[in-house]
């Protein structure tokens, strides 16, 4: 088999040594099925659906770890979007006393086994990229990344993001600051379901 720049079709993106299970070399056929499988929703995403819907949101944001937070406001809703495959919450607030939109898009990798999210908004140029996994059969989901702070100029700053579902019409979202080898919480929002 021809491998590098030479290949063809699927083995050209496949290396021959990632396709050996058991020491066999898996055939074009049994390549698509396991590709078919990998891209169908499944366990992953149906602990997902705790966001679709529309959503109440207090969201506190911690300026000052010995401050009080600043309260504000919001509504999210979340959709489905590629057939079951990513959810999209399309979120409303204030940003320093300021009307803003955001987006977040998180998905279920079948083939890593962990949930990925992209944040970003009309505030901010920078996507905020978070990837993790579950616990206690998905009702508690741990995002890591990083992030880049425009008012100090930061970048690359590590955060974790924890989401906990607390039943069907409560949630929360909370964002520390892993940084200095700190874990400095930044901000809590507690979602209630809109009826």
């Amino acid at each position: 088999m021809k491998q590098g720049n030479e290949s063809k079709g699927m083995s050209a993106t496949i290396n021959p040594s990632d396709r050996r299970a058991a020491g066999q070399v898996l055939d074009k056929e049994t390549l698509l099925k396991k590709a078919e499988e990998a891209g169908r929703p499944g366990p992953g995403h149906k602990a997902l659906e705790a966001l679709l819907g529309s959503w109440k949101a207090e969201v506190k944001c911690y300026m000052d770890p010995d401050g009080p937070p600043q309260v504000s406001q919001a509504t999210a809703k979340g959709n489905w979007i590629m057939n079951g495959r990513f959810l999209e919450e399309d979120f409303q607030g204030e940003m320093m006393g300021k009307p803003f939109r955001g987006r977040t898009i998180i998905g279920f990798d079948n083939v890593k086994q962990t949930f990925k999210s992209v944040w970003f908004s009309d505030a901010q140029t920078s996507l905020f990229v978070t990837e993790g996994r579950g616990e206690g059969g998905n009702k508690v989901i741990t995002l890591e990344g990083t992030s880049n702070c425009p008012a100090t100029g930061l970048t690359d700053e590590p955060m974790k993001v924890v989401l906990r579902f607390l039943g069907p019409d409560k949630r929360t979202f909370e964002m520390f600051d892993l940084g200095h080898g700190v874990n400095t919480k930044t901000m809590e929002i507690t979602y209630t379901r809109a009826h």
